[in-house]
């Protein structure tokens, strides 16, 4: 079993515009690098052994911001990124968040489903699991990253995930476990 911290990426430009990034590399804004510090220290108990993130700039800034000083191994995967927009990249949050429920399997224009961003979530989770099994680490990523951590550490449909509205915490910190035999029995 690996035992998963997630914190999102702290707060953007696009999302201080309201704006969906995508794989648009946006970086934080000035509230966000402040927000990247405390959430260190809200972690600074932790027994962390690793920090993976989104291979995008605002995940790897609040990986380096918040954690760089306790010598963690800071990983950026491409795979913990946000969905692909496509065509709607940056455009307003609440019309990307009308398109949710239709894009659980059905792609973005130009980009990828929600789905796909699971998939690729759970690819990266599954190396995490073998190379750092019996120990925690830290993501950092986005709302899809949520998705896929919601999917394969638990029992709820994609459908139930996407579904469900986002939680927001003042202190933004999920606990999951991950056995190997959510591979197996999880399929999308």
């Amino acid at each position: 079993m690996l035992t998963i911290y997630f914190s999102p990426h702290m707060t953007s430009t696009d999302n201080e515009a309201k704006r969906a990034s995508g794989y648009a590399d946006v970086p934080l804004s000035d509230a966000g690098r402040q927000q990247s510090h405390e959430l260190g220290q809200h972690y600074a108990a932790y027994p962390l052994v690793a920090i993976f993130c989104s291979d995008l700039q605002r995940a790897v800034d609040t990986a380096q911001i918040g954690f760089g000083a306790r010598g963690l191994p800071i990983i950026p995967d491409s795979r913990l990124r946000e969905t692909d927009y496509g065509d709607l990249t940056q455009h307003p949050t609440a019309e990307l968040d009308a398109q949710f429920p239709l894009r659980i399997r059905t792609p973005f224009p130009n980009g990828e489903s929600l789905a796909m961003a699971v998939q690729r979530t759970g690819d990266c989770l599954r190396d995490a699991l073998t190379a750092y099994d019996q120990t925690a680490v830290l993501v950092i990523g986005h709302r899809a990253t949520k998705y896929g951590l919601d999917f394969w550490c638990g029992d709820q449909t994609l459908e139930d995930i996407v579904a469900t509205p986002w939680e927001w915490r003042d202190i933004p910190i999920w606990h999951y476990d991950l056995h190997a035999e959510a591979f197996i029995r999880r399929t999308l």
